[in-house]
């Protein structure tokens, strides 16, 4: 029988392309698309995004 992965589970295979991510000097951490560089979000709780890089 089949066993089919749970659906809804909060995570991805993989990384998210094209997105860096980086943080402010509030503490939140805001996303960027590294084609243009353009910040994209910002997240309100002080945690990073999931499956994102970190700028150095």
């Amino acid at each position: 029988m089949a066993t089919n992965p749970p659906k809804g589970d909060g995570h991805r295979i993989g990384a998210v392309r094209q997105r860096s991510q980086t943080q402010t000097p509030s503490g939140n951490w805001v996303k960027r698309n590294t084609t243009n560089g353009q910040f994209m979000d910002v997240k309100s709780d002080k945690t990073p995004f999931k499956g994102v890089r970190k700028e150095k």
